[in-house]
């Protein structure tokens, strides 16, 4: 098990304080700073890093798929925002608007882009006439804004970057699949590459997102209990495609509308990281998209043999491993201290004694064990040591989420888990909208989802007591 010992004082401890030891988390392990801009975040280089490493990994989940990158507008002419009622009264709240370019007034105000399936269907009626045009499978990376009135780096910033991929297709049911597919693609991706275990489900029609028929989330649990949405996927069906006289010739050789999807991931997966596995040493990084995956750290390198030794290290696994070196003149207690804090998955010491025994001591973030490895194995050793560490968070995350999850029958009893238990809490709904408001503003709760895998833990309500539809997760969340 972790030794409790706290190293690195500056950061908050976080059961005295989770918001403060997140933030503390976020700026220490140099992740992000904030800007002269409210609610604006400076992405530092690590922090590049690791979103680098989630883009690239979901990348080439979508390209293998089929799907294609593009680069739309940053800006929307107000008159083609308006053409979708839902989606415009949805997002009117946050949308940040340009009305003079330099001095002169503008005729027409442009949006900064919340989210674009408008632009994109302005292209996608150019560009679509028949069948054999479909379908259009598109994914773009870049930033949005939305004109948040309480902010917190990567949890809900007023930019922040992200992919939104956004579909065409000839038929409904291709539609409802590729909805479907990228819900389970994000599902894939947390559970394989960020050790974070989720909960698949739909959306309530309140939550959903502005103009979809549908929206599919997961939903994930944070150290303190709390849920954090972490990618979504919408149908649309022909909505937006009627609004903007999307039409194709069918191979029936009649007019049809096509089928629409959109989904999307933002950094506020990297929030999701630091609160899934964090503790109170700072980070700690599942070694799968971790931006350094082992750093060496000399001990008594001012011997002979040994800044050597371990720059044949170094060389000898860059091919295996993100790998780094730190020959910085800091002594070796400051270094542990330092990549702890940074999350680095595995720590490899090498000294004269590891030398002259050929191996060296390798230490796990997540547990801190101390493994010797024969230096002739490294190069087996090292990735299996990280599928370990892998593994190991992943468990330890399923279990606290596990143990954090209670079932309730009745108002009083979702009342009291709420009041007293962090977690979530499943429990059966009769499907109206007069219940969800009332769990939301008595007790404090949302509705985070409604799980694929159906079960009937009750037949009524847990608000109303009325004839239960649906077994529903609720909790508070980010």
């Amino acid at each position: 098990m972790a030794d409790k010992k706290k190293m690195v004082e500056a950061i908050t401890a976080m059961d005295e304080d989770f918001t403060k030891w997140y933030t503390d988390v976020v700026k220490k392990a140099e992740l992000a700073d904030y800007s002269g801009v409210r609610g604006c975040m400076i992405v530092r280089p690590y922090g590049t890093a690791l979103w680098e490493n989630i883009r690239d990994d979901l990348d080439r989940r979508f390209k293998a798929l089929g799907h294609e990158n593009i680069m739309m507008p940053l800006f929307i002419p107000e008159s083609l925002l308006q053409r979708e009622k839902d989606h415009v009264e949805g997002f009117a709240p946050e949308v940040a608007w340009v009305t003079h370019g330099g001095e002169e007034k503008l005729a027409e105000r442009l949006c900064v882009r919340p989210t674009s399936e408008t632009v994109f269907c302005e292209h996608y009626a150019n560009i679509i006439h028949s069948y054999r045009d479909l379908p259009k499978l598109y994914n773009q990376w870049c930033s949005v804004v939305r004109w948040e009135k309480t902010t917190r780096p990567f949890l809900r910033t007023m930019e922040f970057y992200w992919q939104e991929g956004h579909t065409m297709h000839e038929t409904a049911e291709e539609a409802w699949a590729e909805t479907e597919q990228m819900l389970n693609v994000y599902a894939d991706f947390c559970e394989q590459s960020l050790a974070i275990p989720v909960v698949k489900g739909r959306k309530t029609d309140k939550e959903k997102f502005a103009g979809a028929e549908a929206t599919y989330t997961i939903e994930a649990m944070m150290h303190d209990g709390k849920a954090l949405q972490s990618g979504t996927s919408h149908y649309f069906g022909d909505g937006f495609a009627r609004a903007f006289d999307i039409q194709f010739t069918g191979r029936d050789n009649t007019l049809q509308y096509p089928h629409q999807t959109s989904w999307g991931m933002s950094t506020r997966i990297i929030g999701a990281i630091i609160m899934t596995h964090g503790d109170d040493n700072g980070l700690v990084l599942p070694p799968r998209v971790a931006p350094t995956q082992v750093v060496i750290v000399p001990i008594a390198m001012h011997k002979e043999g040994v800044l050597e030794k371990a720059n044949e290290l170094k060389e000898r696994l860059q091919g295996v491993v993100r790998v780094k070196l730190d020959a910085s003149d800091n002594s070796p207690g400051w270094k542990f201290a330092e990549y702890e804090m940074k999350g680095v998955p595995l720590r490899l010491e090498i000294g004269p004694k590891d030398i002259e025994n050929e191996q060296c001591v390798v230490v796990r973030r997540d547990t801190r064990e101390k493994i010797v490895v024969k230096l002739a194995d490294l190069e087996t050793e090292l990735p299996k040591l990280l599928d370990a560490v892998h593994d190991g968070l992943y468990q330890r995350a399923l279990a606290r989420r596990e143990s954090m999850t209670y079932d309730a029958h009745s108002f009083e009893e979702i009342q009291e888990i709420a009041d007293t238990k962090p977690g979530l809490i499943r429990a059966m709904w009769c499907g109206e909208l007069e219940c969800e408001m009332k769990l939301k503003d008595e007790v404090g709760i949302t509705s985070r989802c409604m799980p694929f895998e159906q079960e009937e833990i009750a037949d009524t309500c847990v608000c109303c007591g009325k004839k239960a539809k649906k077994l529903v997760y609720w909790g508070k969340a980010y």
